[in-house]
Formats: C-alpha cells, sequence, structure tokens
C-alpha cells in the first residue's frame, strides 16, 4: 500500500516531510538546509504516539519562505513510522507487486460491491455495517469453496 501523501505543501510551494532527512541512530531529522531537527517531546494524538522534531534555526534560514509560514517547521513522526518506509521501501524496489496486488486483492472487493448492487450498505452504524459486510465477504468465500472444490467434495469436508 503506498504511503498517503497528506499534506499540502508541496502545492503551496513549501518543502514536504519526505525532503526531510530521517536519522534513526540519533534520533533526529535533517532539513533541507542541513539543520538538525531534534527530538523535543511525544504526545498522543487521535489514538497515534507522536514524536515531535524543530530546530531553533529556523529564524535566521536562507530557505525559510520554502519552508514553514511559522516561527520554526515542525516535524511530527508516529511510533510505528519506520514500518510504513520498510513497506514504501519495498515497495519502490518492487513496483510491480502493487500490479500484483490489485490483481490478486481488489477483485474480490469488486465483486462484492457488484453483488451488492454496487450501493451502499443497507444497515447503518458501524457495527452493523461491520455484520453486513462479513456476512458478504462469507458468502463470497463460499462461492469460491464452491467453484474451486465443487460442491461434492465441499459437502464432504463439512459432513467430517
Amino acid at each position: 500500500m503506498p504511503k498517503p501523501q497528506t499534506s499540502n505543501n508541496r502545492l503551496k510551494g513549501l518543502f514536504v516531510k519526505a525532503d526531510f532527512r530521517n536519522v534513526e541512530a540519533d534520533d533526529e531529522y535533517i532539513c533541507p538546509a542541513g539543520e538538525r531537527l531534534t527530538y523535543r517531546y511525544t504526545n498522543e494524538e487521535k489514538g497515534l504516539t507522536l514524536r515531535r522534531y524543530w530546530t531553533n534555526a529556523c529564524l535566521s534560514c536562507a530557505i525559510k519562505q520554502r519552508c514553514t509560514t511559522g516561527r520554526e517547521r515542525r516535524v511530527a513522526r508516529w511510533k510505528h513510522e519506520h514500518v510504513l518506509e520498510t513497506v514504501q521501501r519495498r515497495l519502490d524496489e518492487h513496483p510491480e507487486r502493487m500490479r500484483q496486488r490489485r490483481e490478486t486483492v481488489e477483485h474480490p472487493f469488486g465483486t462484492i460491491k457488484a453483488r451488492m448492487g454496487a450501493t451502499h450498505f443497507l444497515m447503518k452504524t458501524l457495527p452493523r455495517v461491520r455484520t453486513e459486510m462479513a456476512l458478504h465477504v462469507l458468502a463470497y468465500n463460499f462461492t469460491r469453496l464452491i467453484n474451486i472444490l465443487g460442491t461434492g467434495p465441499l459437502m464432504a469436508a463439512m459432513r467430517a
């Protein structure tokens, strides 16, 4: 799964987090100007543990206008972001795997959606929608079993 780009800074002509290099050994980031953003504190936002980094060198930086409109540029790092970076690195090394994933994983969802009538869920509230989706997935899986094994061996397996 490609890492989502959630910042609009690139559209504004500003640097984005990807332009900052993470130095895991020193627990720092290095900005495009070469300054080190050091770890300052950890907080929790929307259930995510985030580590915050910044430097006080931004006030005198020559490229500050391309970096931030605030007093200093701050970078947040999720506690488990190294997992996302590993996945992104593997995806960059083997882009054909994303195509393979689309072919194998996303087909069932398209089939399920078509069987639902390509519309919305019939139930309301998250627990009921989860139940409805679970039933759709169960029906899809049974259909796949019947198509792969056939009805005779499936019935024999269910009796055993």
